[in-house]
């Protein structure tokens, strides 16, 4: 950062926001390696979750609190006692917390949704504000839906909010309607309009409806916002968020157009991006800005003689400053224990017992078996699998497997299952070696869940890689999303299969944070 430069605050809403893609949920312990990523690579804020949804995001929120010491971790409240109060509770422990408190703003939320008058959003507004000061000095305060809202009860409500002691504004589009020269005259509108907005941070949390989440963001620092709500690879309900490593990125490389800089330290930016990938099971298309395996990649003969020539010619930033090609270290059959563990604990994971160690060294043993090389991605993968297996009981686990497929004949499996201590085998037939898997799978559970997405994703490059599978399944309402990794594509597609529907039978729904208050 240039010493004339204020500094943008980059505010991340991963394991908050993120978490609330379809599917993308996240164990505890999880969360907590994705914070210790967060923090290492310097983010100022870490919302880690909402208190008040379910029991699990309280402690998830509490071991971060705990664990996290440079960055100040936050959690989301709903204008309402009992919401500010299970934010409080979460955050005890925190070195730094902030209470983020919201209530809509806009016309259609506060007629249709909250069924309130304005002048009674005020008032719950101003008394949200005031008890969450009791706990902490720290405290956000977001209009939702402030893309849509009216200027001027923008401005009563944000005048009232600082009066109460609010020291940050959030201003959202949580429906990403804006576009980026309106929303950015509105940030500056705003902040001239409100007497006390100097006594204030102004922030900004954009949608990706639109595909503007970005460009609205920077236009609203261009016109005075100092902090963007953001998510690692834009993960986030509907399109997304903006995505972190795209806003860092874009003020860092037009330090012409900016007068602000973060304290981001940038070579973590691709490490964040793949490990948030693996645990989340959402990958990252290869031609995403910074962090797509295309990013930095030249097919083009004029392209390749240029950046031969000169980097620049068609490269704006370099690779090794996002993390590309950077601490890297190939593990195989022969490494050793100590190396096995200190590239993990590099990687942020760490083992409360040396019986964990001996638990996850021995599953690497299995794939090294399997695989010559095993690369970071590898061990993201191996890792995420671990974790889950450790945190949701496994009611069904998976014995054992066999599949045929052949031209011109129908697909069959055999499926052996341990239901309950029970073991339990099952053949059924499908249009391919997967689906058969699953029919046979359902045969026996009969779920009633239904398929709403199958994916799968090479983890590294070459034909021995592990595939890393995720299913995405809903019963009732409910969505969840489990994860596989094997190098053989049906054993990762089952295993898949196979977390989700645990996890369907043991994981209690969650409140949502935009749920009427």
């Amino acid at each position: 950062m240039t010493a004339a430069a204020d500094r943008l605050i980059i505010f991340d809403t991963t394991l908050r926001d993120g978490e609330q893609s379809p599917g993308a949920s996240m164990t505890r312990d999880e969360k907590i390696r994705i914070a210790t990523m967060l923090e290492k690579m310097r983010v100022d804020v870490i919302e880690a979750g909402f208190a008040a949804a379910s029991k699990g995001d309280f402690d998830a929120i509490n071991a971060i609190a705990r664990t996290v010491r440079n960055s100040t971790v936050c959690s989301l409240a709903r204008a309402l006692d009992k919401d500010i109060e299970a934010a409080a509770g979460a955050l005890e422990g925190a070195e730094r917390a902030r209470i983020h408190t919201f209530i809509a703003t806009s016309p259609i939320h506060m007629q249709h949704k909250l069924k309130m008058e304005p002048d009674a959003v005020l008032a719950q507004a101003r008394r949200a504000v005031t008890k969450a000061r009791h706990y902490t000095d720290d405290v956000e305060f977001s209009c939702e839906d402030a893309g849509r809202s009216e200027l001027d009860f923008l401005c009563r409500i944000i005048e009232a909010a600082i009066d109460c002691g609010a020291t940050t504004i959030n201003i959202p589009d949580t429906v990403g309607y804006a576009v980026p020269e309106a929303f950015g005259e509105m940030i500056r509108a705003i902040m001239e309009r409100v007497p006390n907005s100097g006594k204030a941070v102004f922030s900004v949390h954009c949608h990706n409806d639109l595909g503007l989440a970005v460009a609205n963001s920077l236009s609203a620092v261009i016109n005075g916002a100092r902090q963007v709500e953001c998510t690692v690879n834009g993960l986030g309900e509907r399109a997304g968020n903006a995505a972190l490593e795209e806003v860092v990125m874009a003020v860092r490389t037009r330090q012409d157009l900016f007068t602000v800089d973060t304290g981001i330290d940038t070579r973590h930016i691709v490490p964040a991006s793949r490990l948030v990938a693996s645990v989340t099971g959402f990958p990252v298309q290869p031609n995403k800005a910074i962090v797509g395996a295309n990013a930095f990649a030249h097919e083009s003969g004029i392209h390749q003689d240029g950046v031969l020539k000169h980097r620049e010619t068609y490269e704006i930033m370099s690779a090794e400053d996002v993390g590309w090609k950077t601490n890297r270290m190939v593990l195989g059959k022969h490494s050793g224990r100590n190396a096995f563990r200190t590239r993990l604990q590099e990687l942020g994971y760490s083992f409360p017992s040396d019986v964990e160690v001996i638990e996850a060294f021995a599953r690497f043993k299995t794939l090294a078996d399997k695989k010559h090389d095993i690369y970071d991605e590898d061990l993201h993968a191996l890792m995420s699998d671990t974790a889950r297996d450790q945190e949701v009981p496994e009611r069904i686990r998976l014995v054992h497997l066999s599949s045929a497929s052949e031209m011109g004949s129908t697909p069959k499996a055999t499926v052996t299952l341990e239901i309950e201590g029970e073991e339990v085998t099952t053949t059924a037939e499908g249009d391919g070696p997967v689906d058969a898997c699953f029919k046979a799978v359902d045969a026996v559970v009969q779920s009633g869940t239904t398929l709403q997405l199958y994916s799968v994703n090479a983890i590294t490059a070459g034909t021995e890689a592990q595939g890393e599978v995720s299913v995405r399944l809903e019963k009732g309402g409910r969505i969840v999303n489990g994860a596989g990794s094997d190098t053989d594509i049906v054993v990762a597609s089952v295993k898949a299969y196979i977390k989700a529907l645990n996890l369907m039978l043991n994981s209690p729904r969650k409140a949502h944070p935009q749920i009427t208050v």
